[in-house]
């Protein structure tokens, strides 16, 4: 028997560590809904998973939006059978200080970093309780722990991100439910490559994620991969012990102070 095998997964995101995890997941015979709202994502990941003949399905969702994740988590109970993990891996990584940040920017830089992890809770633990239990993962970064400049909304979603998932720890202990959170450091995603368009324009995405891999203790950048790894190690029974934890997945970039 697999891993997951028997389990249901929501995943939230389907591109970059959103995509990694939900198909690890699936590859461990867990039934993976994820859900997201890049359309051409969503269909690569349909077609993949449909290849390799994996239980994952792909529904659009904006998770900052109530109805959409209602009915998500219904579709995942309904087709197949309850819920058993929650992974929670949208996000967006608006640029810029609060003076440069519009409010309509940073609204909805909350409502999906912050706000959707609430939503896929508050409708999706109550699934997770009749199955008597179940985990919860919260993608969070170390730009909650230490940041950079220029990055003040998307930087204080993570932290939000650090301190709710210790609140829903706490709340949900009792029902069986395990909450956690990764931090990545620079992972190889879409998310960093418009990252480097943004800090360093005009320079190959090559060379600026070398360097960004060198201010990592070990000497490259992240794959989605390996926070998957670590997704799948906090979901499973491993893990039984750990709730409320931040985890980090990054090469060792916050052990030192930044100096070479």
């Amino acid at each position: 028997m697999k891993e997951f095998e028997g389990k249901v997964a929501i995943v939230s995101g389907t591109t970059g560590i959103g995509r990694a995890i939900a198909w690890r997941f699936a590859g461990g015979g867990a039934s993976v809904l994820a859900c997201g709202i890049d359309v051409a994502a969503n269909n690569e990941l349909v077609q993949d998973a449909a290849a390799d003949r994996l239980s994952l399905q792909v529904e659009q969702c904006d998770v900052s939006q109530a109805e959409a994740v209602q009915a998500v988590v219904a579709k995942a109970a309904n087709e197949f059978g309850g819920l058993d993990i929650i992974v929670n891996a949208a996000a967006l990584h608006p640029f810029g200080t609060v003076v440069e940040t519009d409010l309509e920017n940073w609204n909805r830089c909350m409502m999906v970093n912050v706000a959707g992890i609430y939503l896929l809770g508050h409708f999706g633990i109550p699934q997770m309780k009749k199955r008597g239990g179940g985990a919860i993962i919260n993608l969070a970064s170390v730009q909650g722990h230490a940041c950079q400049r220029g990055v003040a909304a998307y930087a204080a979603s993570k932290g939000a991100v650090h301190s709710l998932t210790r609140a829903m720890a706490l709340d949900h202990a009792s029902d069986n439910i395990r909450v956690n959170s990764i931090s990545p450091g620079s992972i190889n995603t879409p998310m960093l490559e418009r990252s480097a368009g943004n800090f360093a324009p005009g320079v190959p995405i090559t060379a600026v994620f070398q360097r960004w891999g060198q201010a990592h203790p070990v000497g490259r950048i992240g794959t989605p991969e390996e926070v998957a790894e670590m997704a799948a190690f906090l979901v499973s029974d491993k893990a039984a012990f750990c709730t409320g934890g931040d985890y980090l997945v990054d090469g060792g970039l916050l052990a030192g102070l930044g100096v070479q």
